[in-house]
Formats: C-alpha cells, sequence, structure tokens
C-alpha cells in the first residue's frame, strides 16, 4: 500500500475520495467503488499503484492513437482496477476487481519504468489496458519523471476522474484517448454503473487545455447503436470541435455479455459515414483489420496521407502537419 492523494478525513475516521466521479465516501476498513483504494484509519491508500500487472511495447496505433506520432513504440503499462463495471469489459481479467487479495502484479518503481521507456527507445508511456484513474499515483510520479527525461505522456481513459486528478495530471499527459461508451446516461447506468454527464465534462475540459485528444465508442449492437443517439454524440463532438478524430470500433463478445454478437461493419461503415455527412473531420473504424476507413484523408482534397493495415502506418503526402496535395493543416501531433 502507498499512501493515496486525492482525499479528504472526514468525522469518525470516514475518507471522502476525490479522485473520481464517484466521489465514495468511505468508513474506516473500507474500500470505494474501484475496490483499489482504501480507508485505514481516517487515511486514503492506493492498494495497486505498486503493482504493476501489465508492460509491454506497443504501436500508439494501438491506443488508438492516429493523429499523434503515427508509427512511434509506445510502453504501455497498467495496474489492476476500474471505477466502472462495464458488462462487456474487454479487459475483464486485470481491470475487475472484487476484493484486495485480488490485487496481484510487480513492485516496479516509476524511476524503472522510466528507464525501461528509454532503454526500448519508445517516444511515450502509455498508461493503458485498465483504468488508470485508479492507479493515479503511478501514473502521476512517473508521468512528471518522464517528462524530464523528454518522454510523451498517453493515458487512455474512461474519462470518470474529477477536475481534481485532471488538474494534476494535465501538465504531464501530451495525449488521451477518451472512450465514450454511448450518449445515454440510461447506458451508462445499467452497463457500466457510472453516469454520462462527468464524461463529456471531462472530454470537454481536455478538448478546452493542451492535451491532444481523440474519442473512440465501442459499438454494441442493439444497446448503444440508435441512430437518433448516435447523431447526438457526433453533435457533442462537433460541438467541441470538427477535427477531433472519432473511432468507432467493433465489438465482440466479452465477459458478462457474450450473448451479443460481433458488430457488423457495415454497421460501423454506416456511423462513418453519418459522421461524415453530418462534418467530422477525421473518422476511424476500429477493430476491423484491413478496411477503408484506417486511413487519413485530407478533409480539403481527399488525398490519402497516411495508410494504415492493422497497427502499421504509413506516412504518404503529409510534411509538417501539411497535406502535401493541397497545403490544408491537418490536426495532430506529427513530430515529437
Amino acid at each position: 500500500m502507498i499512501k493515496a492523494d486525492l482525499y479528504e478525513t472526514d468525522v469518525q475516521n470516514q475518507v471522502i475520495c476525490r479522485l473520481c466521479a464517484h466521489q465514495c465516501r468511505l468508513p474506516e476498513g473500507s474500500t470505494g467503488i474501484c475496490r483499489v483504494r482504501k480507508n485505514v484509519a481516517g487515511v486514503l491508500y492506493s492498494l495497486n499503484s505498486d503493482h504493476v500487472v501489465a508492460m509491454h511495447l506497443d504501436p500508439i496505433e494501438k491506443k488508438p492513437l492516429y493523429h499523434f506520432l503515427p508509427g512511434a513504440t509506445t510502453f504501455s503499462i497498467a495496474a489492476m482496477g476500474c471505477n466502472f463495471s462495464c458488462r462487456f469489459c474487454q479487459n475483464y481479467s486485470i481491470s475487475m476487481v472484487t476484493n484486495e487479495q485480488e490485487i496481484s502484479g510487480e513492485s516496479v518503481s516509476p524511476e524503472q519504468l522510466v528507464q525501461f521507456a528509454l532503454q526500448n527507445r519508445a517516444s511515450s508511456i502509455s498508461y493503458t489496458y485498465t483504468e488508470p484513474t485508479v492507479f493515479f499515483e503511478l501514473m502521476l510520479e512517473t508521468a512528471r519523471l518522464a517528462h524530464q527525461h523528454g518522454i510523451k505522456n498517453i493515458m487512455v481513459s474512461n474519462g470518470y476522474m474529477s477536475r481534481w486528478a485532471l488538474s494534476q495530471l494535465e501538465p504531464f499527459i501530451d495525449a488521451a484517448n477518451i472512450d465514450l461508451k454511448a450518449f445515454s446516461e440510461k447506458f451508462y447506468k445499467k452497463y457500466c454503473r457510472a453516469r454520462l454527464q462527468p464524461v463529456l465534462e471531462t472530454i470537454a475540459a481536455i478538448q478546452a487545455g493542451a492535451i491532444w485528444l481523440e474519442i473512440t465508442t465501442l459499438l454494441i449492437p442493439g444497446l448503444n447503436d440508435d441512430r437518433e443517439e448516435i447523431k447526438r454524440l457526433i453533435e457533442f463532438l462537433l460541438g467541441l470541435d470538427d477535427q477531433l478524430p472519432w473511432h468507432v470500433s467493433r465489438y465482440f463478445p466479452q465477459y458478462q455479455m457474450q450473448h451479443i454478437p460481433a458488430t457488423a461493419t457495415e454497421s460501423i461503415h454506416g456511423f462513418l459515414d453519418l459522421g461524415s455527412e453530418m462534418g467530422l473531420k477525421y473518422l476511424y473504424g476500429g477493430n476491423m483489420a484491413i478496411d477503408s476507413w484506417n486511413d487519413t484523408h485530407c478533409p480539403n482534397c481527399k488525398g490519402k496521407l497516411i495508410r494504415r493495415q492493422g497497427y502499421h502506418s504509413e506516412i504518404l503526402a503529409l510534411q509538417a502537419g501539411n497535406c502535401q496535395f493541397c497545403g490544408q493543416p491537418i490536426a495532430g501531433i506529427w513530430q515529437s
């Protein structure tokens, strides 16, 4: 255990966790909704921030980030836990914690993580696989050290962090992909045990700041693919920036929802077409292998700028962030 950040001690040693939008009130000896933060005698402790459960070198496209240093290698890390309980979770074996005895992982310090990234010439460290908000202390210290060594930081998150957490992370996080799982409070409550509005507030706050942002929606047949709901989601993104990249990913049966079939490719294509018709400039399909919606095209002349096959990117006609065909600036971070 390590002492946690972002909490207050109330009467009778009750702790109020200020890390995420749940704002859990914890009697002495109890853990929060995430099951990885515990009140011990009026002090909040993180049970997972000294337990790294996954470490991998990944293509940055896997996050997915398509407009941030394409072709680069990122060092991905995770600790166990999540503040959601998504019934369709794709990484449930390491994200779902029911009690503290389940928390596993290797004791690896932030200094060791940064050194590993340097030794493997990774241009960034990604906090991913599980929900990085719940290993906040590990992420924050690693990100701070990474910046001191010229390494960028990426956060792949459900967006449920508090404004206090985001304000501390913002100076050190360079890019983020936020899961916008649906555009329905009912969906978030029933399938994630959370709320939509805090996610929207986080997305708006990140977009207004200096962190490069991309959005992913996992399209689940019959649950979050209502056309009018998706229209409202697109309108929300357009209200922030029509150049905000939106990834629509194909669902495959997982965890407690294996009875739901995989998303039809035609359905993904239909909503990407809708996004384009409504005015979004950069739209991508996810979990579809080789597909024309993996490529980046100039929104002005429609020339193909980046070709992607799986997680491999090939820059065809992009120079200093501009389309080589017509000179149109292309939104993104193209050079480290």
